[in-house]
C-alpha cells in the first residue's frame, strides 16, 4: 500500500507558481525547459521606472515576446517587477519576477506558469555577460547529477522602454523552472518549514549538494532557513519518517563564477570565493568515498558542458574548467580531500 505521509516538521506549501485553471491538454507544448538552444525574447515596459525603483511590491505592466521564427512570435501583456536582495540592490539590471498570471500563450506549458524567475545581466559590459552566462552553465552542471535540480533556459533579451525614453538594450539571461513546474514532473511537494537541518534530508543527496557546492566554490547556502535551497519531498513515501530533497539555486556567488562583486564575508574566513570550503554534515569515510565516486563518474560530463557552450569565449571556459581541475586534482590525491572531508565536516 502505498502511504503519502505529511509530517508537521514537512508542511505542505501553497502552491502558487501554477495557474489553478486546467491548460487545455489539447495544447502542444512549447518545449521551456527541453531544449538548450537559447529563446529570442522581447520585453516591453517603463524601463526607466525599472531602473530607477526596483519596484519589489507593485508590478510594473509589461509585455514579453517570444519570437519563435523570422516570421512567427507570440506577443503577450504580462506583470514585471523585481526580486532578490544582493543583486536587487547592487545590480544595474535588477533579478526579475515575471507575472504570467493572464496570459493565454496557447501552449501547455507556458500556460500553467503563474511566476517565473528571470537572471539578467548584473550591469552593462562583457564581463556581466560572462557572469550570467558562467551561473547559467553551474545550473546545467548539476543537472547532471540529478533530475531535482532547477532546469534553465538560456535567453537573449531585447529590453524596450514602453515610454520611449531609453535606447533598446540586448542582453543574455535566463529564465529558471519554477519549484512548482520542478515538483509537478518529479512527483514531488514542496515544504516551507524553516525548522529543517541537514539531518531531516535524505543522506545521498545531501552529501551530493554539500560536495557539488563545494565542487564549485558555493559557501552562499544552508538548510536551515532554506537560504538558496528549495526543500522538496516526495508524494510517495514508504520510510515512516520522510526525508526531504534539498535542490540548490543562485549560484553566482561562487569561485566558478567569480563575480568581481562576490566578497567573503568577514565571518567567513576566507579572502576570496574561490577559496572552497565543505560545509556539510559528518558522515563516515566510506560514505564520502561513495558520494566522491559520483562526481569521478560525471567527470567527462562536467567538462562537456563547458567545453560544448558556444556563448562563452575560450578564456573563460578555461577559467571555469580550471577552477574544475582543482577540485578533481584534490580528489584523485591519495585520498586527499577524502581526508578533507572527515576533518572539515560539521556536527549538526
Amino acid at each position: 500500500m502505498v502511504m503519502y505521509l505529511f509530517s508537521p516538521l514537512f508542511a505542505q506549501k501553497n502552491i502558487s507558481g501554477y495557474k489553478t485553471t486546467v491548460p487545455d491538454s489539447t495544447l502542444k507544448s512549447f518545449g521551456l525547459f527541453e531544449s538548450d538552444i537559447p529563446i529570442e525574447i522581447s520585453l516591453q515596459f517603463d524601463l526607466s521606472t525599472y531602473l530607477r525603483t526596483k519596484p519589489k511590491e507593485d508590478y510594473l505592466k509589461a509585455k514579453i515576446t517570444f519570437h519563435i521564427s523570422n516570421t512567427d512570435s507570440i506577443k503577450r501583456s504580462v506583470l514585471l517587477r523585481t526580486r532578490g536582495v544582493f543583486r536587487n540592490q547592487y545590480c544595474t539590471f535588477s533579478p526579475i519576477e515575471l507575472n504570467f498570471k493572464k496570459a493565454d500563450f496557447g501552449y501547455s506549458d507556458l500556460n500553467r506558469i503563474s511566476k517565473i524567475k528571470l537572471v539578467p545581466e548584473c550591469r552593462y559590459g562583457s564581463q556581466n555577460e560572462n557572469y550570467v552566462l558562467r551561473e547559467y552553465l553551474v545550473y546545467k552542471l548539476f543537472n547532471v547529477l540529478t533530475d531535482t535540480s532547477f532546469r534553465v533556459r538560456l535567453l537573449t533579451i531585447t529590453y524596450l522602454d514602453s515610454e520611449k525614453k531609453k535606447k533598446p538594450v540586448k542582453q543574455f539571461g535566463f529564465f529558471i523552472e519554477p519549484v512548482e513546474m520542478l515538483t509537478s514532473r518529479t512527483n514531488t511537494i514542496q515544504v516551507s518549514s524553516g525548522n529543517i537541518t541537514q539531518k531531516n534530508i535524505v543522506p545521498e543527496i545531501m552529501d551530493r549538494i554539500a560536495i557539488f557546492n563545494y565542487m564549485i566554490g558555493n559557501y552562499d547556502w544552508s538548510i536551515p532557513g532554506q537560504h538558496n535551497i528549495k526543500v522538496i519531498k516526495s508524494l510517495v513515501v514508504i520510510d515512516s519518517v520522510p526525508l526531504g530533497i534539498a535542490v540548490p539555486y543562485d549560484f553566482d556567488w561562487t569561485g566558478i563564477v567569480d563575480a568581481a562583486y562576490a566578497i567573503p564575508a568577514e565571518n567567513v574566513g576566507t579572502q576570496s570565493v574561490r577559496e572552497r570550503i565543505f560545509q556539510g554534515i559528518c558522515r563516515r569515510r566510506e560514505v564520502y568515498q561513495k558520494a566522491l565516486a559520483e562526481f569521478s563518474y560525471h567527470k567527462p560530463e562536467f567538462y562537456k558542458v563547458i567545453n560544448d557552450f558556444q556563448y562563452l569565449n575560450q578564456n573563460e571556459k578555461r577559467e571555469m574548467t580550471d577552477y574544475l581541475d582543482e577540485f578533481f586534482i584534490q580528489l584523485g590525491g591519495r585520498s586527499h580531500l577524502l581526508d578533507y572531508l572527515v576533518n572539515a565536516c560539521k556536527d549538526f
